[in-house]
């Protein structure tokens, strides 16, 4: 609808009336086109008093069917007035039925008869559900009928004590529905009227299952609606389920933006981003500004860079609590704050007049969230500004976002931040290479002769198989190396020396060559003989004055092979065991 002149709708939860703003001519409200159709003086009061003058393409097309109790499938861009077009003529149908009698008086243990629902409208998020509603409690001020609204995010108890006393016209979000729906709090039995507002927003969401769960709990006999403002496949599919023969209204192409939309492209670095808004935001024409960001996280943290370069602005996301997102969509609307930084889950709720620019800090993923964002502005037959800023990594989704919209957005070049968009102009800092290693020799590992490969060389020979019992050639030369350290006396990880348990399988060992004869005794610098077993003179660790319990692990199968060292290593391991049977005979 067109208004006369700028008129903010009070915020949800106000109880003040538009008609103390305007002054209207009840006479006059013969010849309104409110009036031509077919809407009663009740209703184009409550228009005049919201200073609307001339309905919309969407509400010329919409309201002369629904008050003839057919269903409506409508495709209509955001800001084009498609709360109206169903709510006016529901309250002028509902208005329009035999009002029951007036409840006589009871004792006050016998509350009056609450009201039954007649009218359900499904919204996706609370910011939505909140503006219809308002919408509802605004038109039918002269009528008498109530309505509520529901949503998730707060305590249900004031939800439900409304719910008690029994309203005409009901709106909420599915998730909250069917938990008040559970608990017995919601009746659908008398429900004469169903819409289904932003559809596609709906299965954007994953909402289609409990929108489904909804529609089972309807009344057969009812007059459905089912608003979007993209039309896929998959929305007609859903439509068809629950509409019977509906009359398709479709003011402009789907996915289409409005031509009061002044749009335009800013090619920018992703760390150029928050001084290009900055920059922007000198301009006093900005008066009211409404940032979208792709996510939660972004949406605080572009509030935080814009209070460091002297702007306030608010958030409004999931994360956010009811109260908070109220607030801020509130100090918007009147004008106390300037810059509203939101999330596409918000995108539709927020329905506030004279937005002069929509700025896209992040391009969607989503080509249809594009069309909600910038929908924001240019509402009620204004005009308005959408800005994007688009990264080199955002590119494609702003290609998507062209062949959706069939329509070539000019780019932006005269600006302190200009990008080309290509990879290797990127502001993104690149990392210092670090310095080259020198190894053995002053040389860099640059500088050092490669190694040759087989494959430059000789061709690799294939290896023969290994036979139980025996071990490839590369296995027994470590075998060999590893027993020249054990005899040595060095440790291995374990702890232990590795001869013990070597001298364990070679005595199990029956296949395989047998165990090889042990080494004859060497003799040291001083003459003296040193036998292999150096680990049996070695006391073993003590831990509070007990012996270590590590000894060797007897195995189930042989390794093939056998020891070097064998007589010496047992006499170690006898020893070994008697220490531990003494310590354990002293202490139990």
């Amino acid at each position: 609808m067109t208004r006369a002149t700028d008129q903010h709708i009070p915020h949800t939860g106000t109880a003040s009336h538009p008609s103390s703003a305007h002054t209207v001519d009840k006479a006059a409200l013969a010849d309104s086109p409110f009036t031509a159709l077919g809407l009663i003086p009740e209703l184009v009061l409550a228009v005049a008093e919201s200073g609307y003058t001339q309905p919309t393409p969407i509400q010329q097309q919409s309201i002369p069917p629904l008050l003839k109790g057919q269903d409506i499938l409508g495709c209509a861009q955001t800001g084009t007035g498609k709360t109206a077009s169903f709510a006016l003529p529901i309250l002028q149908l509902l208005n329009a039925q035999k009002k029951p009698a007036p409840v006589e008086t009871k004792p006050a243990r016998h509350p009056p008869i609450a009201k039954k629902i007649r009218a359900l409208v499904l919204s996706p998020t609370r910011e939505l559900a909140s503006q219809i509603e308002e919408s509802f409690r605004i038109y039918g001020a002269h009528t008498g009928l109530t309505s509520t609204v529901i949503f998730g995010g707060v305590k249900q108890g004031a939800q439900v004590q409304r719910l008690r006393i029994g309203v005409d016209i009901l709106v909420a979000t599915p998730g909250r529905l069917l938990d008040l729906m559970g608990q017995g709090f919601v009746s659908l039995t008398d429900l004469q009227f169903f819409v289904l507002d932003e559809a596609d927003r709906m299965l954007d969401m994953g909402f289609i299952h409990d929108v489904r769960k909804v529609l089972k709990a309807l009344p057969p006999v009812r007059q459905s609606l089912l608003f979007s403002a993209t039309m896929p496949p998959d929305i007609e599919a859903l439509a068809m389920t629950f509409l019977r023969s509906p009359v398709r209204v479709a003011v402009t192409p789907p996915a289409s933006t409005a031509d009061r939309i002044e749009q335009s492209v800013y090619k920018v670095g992703k760390n150029d981003k928050p001084k290009l808004l900055a920059h922007l935001l000198k301009d006093a024409n900005l008066s009211r500004v409404l940032v979208f960001t792709r996510t939660k996280h972004g949406a605080n943290k572009v509030v935080k860079q814009l209070a460091e370069a002297g702007f306030r602005g608010e958030a409004i996301h999931g994360n956010k609590s009811q109260n908070a997102r109220e607030a801020a969509l509130a100090h918007f609307k009147s004008g106390e704050t300037r810059i509203l930084v939101a999330t596409d889950i918000a995108a539709r709720g927020i329905d506030v007049d004279n937005v002069s620019h929509v700025i896209n800090y992040d391009i969607p993923n989503e080509p249809e969230s594009y069309v909600h964002r910038i929908g924001r502005t240019a509402r009620a037959g204004a005009e308005g500004v959408a800005f994007a800023f688009c990264d080199w990594d955002e590119q494609g989704f702003l290609n998507t976002i062209e062949k959706l919209i069939q329509k070539r957005i000019p780019v932006v070049s005269d600006h302190p931040f200009a990008s080309t968009g290509a990879r290797s102009e990127r502001t993104e800092s690149v990392p210092a290479q670090r310095p080259q290693r020198l190894g053995h020799g002053g040389q860099s590992r640059s500088d050092r002769p490669q190694r040759t490969t087989r494959s430059d060389a000789s061709p690799q020979r294939t290896a023969r198989p290994a036979q139980e019992g025996q071990r490839s050639r590369p296995e027994q030369s470590s075998f060999k190396e590893r027993g020249e350290r054990t005899e040595r006396g060095e440790r291995t990880e374990r702890g232990e020396i590795r001869n013990d348990a070597r001298a364990d399988r070679g005595e199990r060992s029956g296949h395989g060559h047998g165990p090889r004869p042990a080494k004859p005794p060497q003799q040291d610098g001083s003459g003296q003989r040193r036998s292999d077993g150096a680990g049996a003179s070695r006391e073993p660790s003590r831990s509070h004055g007990r012996p270590s319990s590590h000894g060797p692990k007897p195995s189930g199968k042989s390794n093939g092979g056998g020891d070097r060292a064998r007589g010496s290593n047992t006499q170690a391991q006898r020893e070994r065991t008697e220490r531990q049977l003494d310590w354990m005979k002293r202490y139990t």
